[in-house]
């Protein structure tokens, strides 16, 4: 939980402080691309802190009322989170561009800027905030792989497409593909402004905002979906469930597996039930030990394991 913590609290910051430098950038130029730039930036702020509060939230103890206790609310918060960066970054971005492209593309505000009694070109400002954007972004970037990366080590998965699929740590995976996305978007913001200058045509810079856009509406496509099947109560995945399936069944006086079921109950935690059948002739206490080491044995063999309920069947 600290370690999630950490990625969005680097995140918020670096968002933060460079929306305000690229709204700057869009006040002295008016680029299409800055404007796009400035809505991600602002919705990524206000992402994380929808992910605080997910993980606040979720952080409560087990009541009456939540017997499981609150993880789920990660979940939830990182949905909104995936609503806001379509609604709010993606489609404002793909508008914005769009209206550009179709009516001319770059309304220039200010030829020259003066700061410090110098004078330039306020492109040049625009340059610096992205190359800015692009060094902060790298730094939460790097905190969020961090992140993953621990639980790729933890659980096995060799690359970023399997922890993708797999994690249930939505606010990590959150982190990471935002600040993925805000590399790539000033990264394109960058070139397209660039090639603006060099060739005095504005559809590149209106074309690098409409991209943005897409690119944004895609991710926010793909984290809801993530989002999605874990509030509707996602299993284990089936190579790591039959793992701990074979660790019931073969269990000492264990005569049959007849029913095992897993589901996530919060980020990293989760909830295994079996109904098994023993051999007959033990008595209740025997039962009841080796109930007691076939959950310790399942909280051992995978850290995710917080609730475990084994029904002995007759």
């Amino acid at each position: 939980m600290a370690s999630s913590t950490s990625v969005v609290l680097a995140a918020l910051f670096a968002n933060g402080a460079i929306a305000v430098l690229k709204f700057g950038g869009y006040l002295l130029t008016g680029s299409p691309a800055m404007l796009s730039e400035t809505y991600h930036s602002i919705s990524d702020t206000g992402n994380q802190v929808f992910l605080l509060v997910g993980i606040k939230y979720g952080a409560q103890e087990a009541n009456r009322s939540h017997p499981f206790g609150h993880g789920k609310a990660q979940f939830f918060y990182s949905l909104l989170v995936s609503v806001m960066l379509f609604g709010i970054a993606g489609w404002e971005s793909a508008r914005h561009g769009y209206d550009a492209l179709t009516h001319g593309g770059v309304h220039r505000v200010a030829e020259d800027v003066t700061l410090l009694g110098q004078t330039f070109d306020p492109v040049y400002v625009n340059y610096a905030v992205l190359l800015g954007a692009i060094a902060f972004e790298s730094y939460a970037l790097w905190k969020a792989y961090q992140g993953i990366s621990r639980q790729m080590d933890e659980y096995g998965w060799t690359t970023l497409r399997e922890a993708f699929a797999k994690t249930s740590d939505v606010t990590t995976l959150t982190a990471l593909t935002e600040d993925t996305i805000a590399l790539a978007g000033a990264g394109i913001a960058l070139f397209g402004i660039y090639l603006t200058r060099t060739t005095g045509n504005p559809m590149y810079d209106a074309a690098s905002a409409l991209l943005i856009g897409i690119m944004l509406m895609g991710f926010a496509i793909a984290l809801a979906w993530q989002n999605k099947r874990l509030i509707l109560g996602e299993s284990l995945p089936k190579e790591d469930e039959d793992e701990l399936r074979e660790i019931v069944a073969g269990w000492d006086d264990v005569t049959e597996l007849v029913d095992f079921r897993t589901v996530y109950f919060g980020a990293e935690e989760l909830l295994v039930t079996a109904d098994v059948a023993f051999e007959p002739d033990l008595d209740a206490e025997t039962v009841a030990e080796r109930i007691t080491e076939i959950e310790l044995a399942l909280m051992d063999h995978d850290g995710q394991v917080q609730k475990v309920y084994i029904e002995p069947e007759t």
